[in-house]
Parts: C-alpha cells; sequence; structure tokens
C-alpha cells in the first residue's frame, strides 16, 4: 500500500478517536491539543518540512507554506480570549490536503503511465547475426550495417531494410492505425512496430539513437518544455498571487482589530477568519490542473498518432483558421499509378501487357508504374532488342512485334496518328509496328481520405485551405477542384511556395493561426514559417520529426482534423478548471473576509476544486471522434 495512503488512514482514525475523546470528556486544553498532534504530525509532518526547507532555500510562498501557518494558527487559535478551539478542523485540513495531494499524484501518475505505456515501443534487447551465430546485444551496441533477427510477436529494435523474410508490421504504437502493414524483401522497417508474423532478417540503417522510437520518445519526452501561454500565465500567476494572499491575509488578520473597540476580543475572530482566508488562497488547483490538462491532451494525441512537440502548439491547433497544403505526398499518394487505358486496336490488358513489357528492365517511375498495373509480366512472351530513345520512349519487339512505348515526339517519329487524351496525367502513347495502338494515362493519385479530410476542416470551422504545389497547372487545378479546396497555386518553386506563405500569414485574422501541411523533406522551409508546421507520414521520416512541430506519424490527412480536435478540447477543458478555480476561490474568499466561510468551505474550496478539477483534467487522455466537434 502507498505509504502515504497509509498515514492518512492512520491519521483518520486517530482523528475520529480524538474527537469522540473531545465530545466525551473534558480535558484540558493541552491535553486536547496533544492528542490531536499525533494524527496532524502523522499526516502532516512531511509537509511541515518541505515547507521549512522551501524557506531555508529562500522559496517561502509555496502550498506547504501556506497550510502550515493556516493549520498551526488554527491548533494555538483555541488558547486566545474568548475564542473556540478548532483543534479538529487544523487535522481536517492538513488531512484533507493530503487526500487532494494523493489525488493529483495518483492523477498524474496514470497521464504518466499511459503515455510510458504507449512510448514503451524500444526492446531490452536485439537479436544480431555475428560470426555467424544470433547474439541477444543491447539495441545501442548494434552499429549500421549489422544485420538483426526479428521473430514473430518481437519489437524492431532499430530503423532498417528488410533482407529476408515477409511479414505484417503492427505500426499501432507510432500510427495509431490498428490494420497490420505488409512489408517484403527491400521494405524499409521503423524501430518500434511489432512483427506480426514471419521472419524477418534486417539490415541495420540507422543507431540506436537516431532510430524512429527513439526521436518519437525523445520528442514526448521533451513536449513538456514548449509550454502555453496559459500554462506560462498560470506559472507566473502563482509566484504573485501566493505572497499576495499571505500579506492580505496578515492584513486581515491585524488591521480590522486595530480600528475596533476592543482588539483582545476581536483579534482572535479576525484571525480564524484569515486562517480560513490562508487556506482557501493556496493556488494548487490551477498549478495542477493546467499542465495537467495539456501533458493529457498530448499524450491523448501520442496514443492516436498525433506527435505534438508541446503545449504552445496545442494552443496553436486549437487557433487555427488557414491550412496550406503541399500536393504531392501529402493530399496524393507522391507515386505514379495508372489512372486510365484508352485502347484502339486491342483490349485494355494487351495494351497494359505490352507497355510493361517494353518497359521490363526501366527504373522510371512511370515504367514501375505500368509494370505494377500488370502484375503478369513474367510470362512466356519473347521480348528482344530493347532500345531507349532519348526524349521519346522505348522501343522494342514483343513476340515478333516492334512496339514503341513513350510521348507525342516518339509517335510522330514512327508516323503513327496519335491523339491526346482528355484526362489529366502523364498520358503514354504505345504503337505496334507503327500503327497506334492507344495510350495510358499514369497520374499521382489522390489519397482514399483527402476529400474527408477537407470537409472534415471546413466542418470545424476552418476558413480557407490552400494548396501549393510545383506541379503543372492542369494538374493543380484538377486535384484542388475535386477535393473542394478554396485557393490553390501550380508550377511553384521552393522560394515562390515561401512568398505566398508569407502573404497568407500576413493577411490571416489577428488572433488566428496558420498552419503548413508537408511530406517534411522538401518543405522545411514552409514548416518553419508557419505558425504550427504539421509533417505528414513521420513514420520512419527523420526530415518529418525533426522539422515539424507536429508530427503525423502516418499518411492519413484526416488525422489534421483529429489533431485540431484534439487541441481544442484540451484547451475547453484547461479553460474550464482556470475559470472554475478562481470562480470558486474569489466567491469563498469573500465569504472569509467578512466571516461568513467556515474551515469546511474552505477545505473544499481549496481540495474539493482541486480534485474536481484534476478529475476533469483527465478526460483529457480520451480523445473525442471529429465528428462530435462544433465549430469555434
Amino acid at each position: 500500500m502507498n505509504k502515504k495512503l497509509l498515514r492518512i488512514i492512520i491519521a483518520a482514525i486517530l482523528l475520529a478517536a480524538a474527537m469522540w475523546i473531545e465530545h466525551t470528556t473534558c480535558l484540558p486544553l493541552w491535553q486536547m491539543l496533544a492528542i490531536y498532534l499525533i494524527p496532524y504530525l502523522i499526516v502532516g509532518l512531511d509537509v511541515l518540512a518541505e515547507a521549512v526547507g522551501e524557506v531555508l532555500h529562500g522559496r517561502m510562498f509555496n502550498e506547504g507554506f501556506l497550510m502550515g501557518i493556516a493549520t498551526l494558527g488554527a491548533l494555538a487559535i483555541g488558547f486566545l480570549p474568548s475564542s473556540e478551539p478548532e483543534f479538529a478542523e487544523a487535522v481536517f485540513v492538513m488531512l484533507f490536503f493530503q487526500v487532494g495531494e494523493l489525488f493529483e499524484h495518483q492523477a498524474e501518475g496514470k497521464s504518466r503511465r499511459a503515455i510510458t505505456q504507449l512510448m514503451d515501443i524500444r526492446p531490452d534487447t536485439a537479436n544480431v547475426a555475428r560470426d555467424g551465430k544470433v547474439m541477444a546485444v543491447p539495441p545501442d551496441t548494434v552499429t549500421v550495417g549489422e544485420t538483426i533477427i526479428i521473430r514473430p510477436g518481437e519489437k524492431i529494435p532499430l530503423d532498417g531494410i528488410i533482407l529476408e523474410g515477409a511479414s505484417a508490421l503492427d505500426t499501432v504504437a507510432l500510427t495509431g492505425e490498428s490494420m497490420p502493414r505488409n512489408v517484403d524483401i527491400g521494405d524499409e522497417v521503423a524501430s518500434g512496430c511489432v512483427n506480426v508474423s514471419g521472419l524477418l532478417k534486417v539490415r541495420v540503417t540507422k543507431n540506436f539513437g537516431e532510430s524512429t522510437a527513439s526521436k518519437i520518445i525523445n520528442l514526448v519526452e521533451h513536449a513538456a518544455g514548449n509550454k502555453s501561454r496559459r500554462e506560462t500565465f498560470i506559472a507566473r500567476f502563482a509566484r504573485v498571487y501566493t505572497p499576495i494572499v499571505v500579506f492580505a491575509a496578515i492584513a486581515l488578520a491585524l488591521l480590522p482589530p486595530l480600528f475596533s473597540e476592543s482588539f483582545a476580543a476581536s483579534f482572535p475572530v479576525w484571525l480564524g477568519r484569515s486562517l480560513t482566508f490562508l487556506v482557501v488562497s493556496c493556488p494548487c488547483a490551477l498549478v495542477i490542473s493546467v499542465p495537467l490538462s495539456f501533458f493529457g491532451g498530448i499524450g491523448g494525441a501520442s496514443r492516436n498518432g498525433i506527435l505534438v512537440k508541446g503545449s504552445n502548439y496545442m494552443e496553436a491547433l486549437a487557433k487555427l483558421k488557414t491550412v496550406v497544403f503541399d500536393k504531392t505526398g501529402t493530399l496524393t499518394k507522391g507515386r505514379f499509378e495508372v489512372t486510365a487505358v484508352h485502347p484502339e486496336k486491342c483490349d485494355e490488358k494487351h495494351l497494359l501487357h505490352l507497355a510493361a513489357h517494353v518497359e521490363r528492365y526501366s527504373t522510371h517511375p512511370i515504367a514501375i508504374s505500368l509494370r505494377a498495373a500488370y502484375p503478369g509480366e513474367k510470362d512466356d512472351c519473347l521480348v528482344e532488342n530493347v532500345e531507349e530513345i532519348p526524349g521519346q520512349g522505348i522501343r522494342a519487339r514483343v513476340n515478333g512485334d516492334t512496339v514503341c512505348v513513350g510521348n507525342v515526339k516518339m509517335m510522330g517519329a514512327i508516323g503513327a496518328s496519335w491523339h491526346n487524351c482528355h484526362k489529366v496525367g502523364t498520358v503514354i502513347h504505345v504503337a505496334i509496328n507503327g500503327e497506334y495502338a492507344g495510350h495510358i494515362v499514369v497520374a499521382d493519385t489522390i489519397k482514399e481520405d483527402s476529400r474527408n479530410a477537407i470537409a472534415m476542416l471546413k466542418n470545424m470551422g476552418i476558413s480557407k485551405t490552400v494548396m501549393l504545389t510545383g506541379d503543372r497547372k492542369e494538374v493543380g487545378d484538377c486535384v484542388a477542384q475535386e477535393l473542394g479546396i478554396d485557393e490553390w497555386h501550380a508550377e511553384l518553386l521552393p522560394t515562390d511556395k515561401v512568398a505566398i506563405l508569407k502573404q497568407l500569414i500576413a493577411d490571416k485574422a489577428q488572433g488566428t493561426t496558420l498552419a503548413f501541411v508537408g511530406d517534411g523533406i522538401n518543405d522545411a522551409p514552409a514548416l518553419a514559417l508557419s505558425d504550427v508546421g504539421i509533417a505528414m507520414g513521420g513514420l520512419g521520416s527523420d526530415a518529418a520529426i525533426e522539422a515539424a512541430d507536429v508530427v503525423l506519424m502516418d499518411d492519413k490527412p484526416t488525422k489534421i482534423a483529429l489533431a485540431i480536435s484534439i487541441a481544442r478540447r484540451t484547451l475547453r477543458i484547461a479553460s474550464q478548471n482556470i475559470w472554475f478555480a478562481i470562480g470558486i476561490k474569489l466567491l469563498v474568499l469573500a465569504l472569509a473576509s467578512i466571516g461568513f466561510a467556515t474551515m469546511w468551505m474552505a477545505v473544499f474550496a481549496d481540495v474539493g476544486v482541486t480534485v474536481l478539477a484534476v478529475l476533469n483534467a483527465m478526460r483529457t487522455l480520451k480523445t473525442t471522434p471529429v465528428t462530435e466537434v462544433s465549430r469555434p
């Protein structure tokens, strides 16, 4: 059992016994004080010791100091003329203060455990192949280039490339997605993922400190250093507020009796009020609950594969009104795919079959996309005399026929009567024995949830969505119109993107923020310039993790809306705690100063409000579906 909890239980039992003795006997005050001091010291000695230590180090105005003065004063007030003893009240205040402290520690511990479990993504050992043997060694001793073995069910200790084996990877700790990702020879794997099925041999490409898991853990651990304005304000507020209320309590105890007819008669009354005033004024509800709200919000976001580098970026996310997107790799998949096949002299399958065979040996992205569209490329067809014609395309003989695959220059050179296509993308023309056979359209395709992402953002009150791309104007127009983006600019150089972004920042409404969303690789200037830089697809991307303020660990644009949702909810809960705590304290402080607040009301205004505020703050650990988010 927790030592503090045990002391609280023992003190509570002894307090009940002391109250029974007080009500059933007529012992002198000194003896009753001695009886009450036993539970008081059991539960409060550590608070008093901590307060003394802080005072000796020049930090007088702290919570323990306030509780010590208030409770010791309550123990002593009964010895003043015409005053009632408040022994039980003094012990109760310290007891409930410790209950509140215990509750706060439990709540903070729960938040930390949730994040620790989430970030427990680095295994303690790595199975490395050395000298013909497989050895279990600490991951930080494995060097780049060595081969590690990952068995089914094991976590991947270091980033690398698969040399042998195929499997499915559970990436939930990094991306928040429950669907396993299939990997094969040549694929990159990131540390922190769990190998679900097959045995993998992986060549290490990054040392332990540079691995994805290490970078993520470091990012989350240091997120608390980037504080929001609310947290900074609360810290400054507590430093100024505490000495003010101490001197106000002293004034409340001394000034009214000085102006009364009898100082001796009125001093105990006003001293009691000042002690109540001190208990109420303790700022622990604010000091604990507001940072805990942001801590929980960052943890809840991390659980969903959204890494926020500090609560200041949470605040910026909540105020977003303009979201600027890079196109390639952000709204689109960033890789060529066959989007249309228009044959004229043969069927679609045969046209793809011929194009894939001619492009068999090319490493060009278009060639890769053609081969991917025709998975049966490895058949018994005879492909010979493959010839690449610079600036035009590739010519080869397939089963005795001369097949040309290329652009309009190639078609013109061989005299084939080609025609253009109404589809947007790169058009690959095909001719058989000099006769036009049709064309294939290859394009960078839009991600499945990009449309939903833009719709969600608009539903959440984002007033402007903008797309910036270096791609051709017709491609940019097509993507932007299909997604419903408000404003877009195409054929941009990196410097053009920065210039447009600066203008958008200058034009945005005061009090609002602007986010730039990119892939984190070639958008570093724009990510750094914006109020919030959001990197897509941070899984395994060093540049994404380093450059951005917020990292989405998968490629889903809808996570942007979820990040905004979590940020707004976190700020809403933090604001609730601020206004609730200040409101209750001001009310009870006012009542205490005029004698209408009892010590029991003071206990509620301090410990009770703290407990309620901490409970409210704990709600930030749970994420709210985006569909439930209303316009700000």
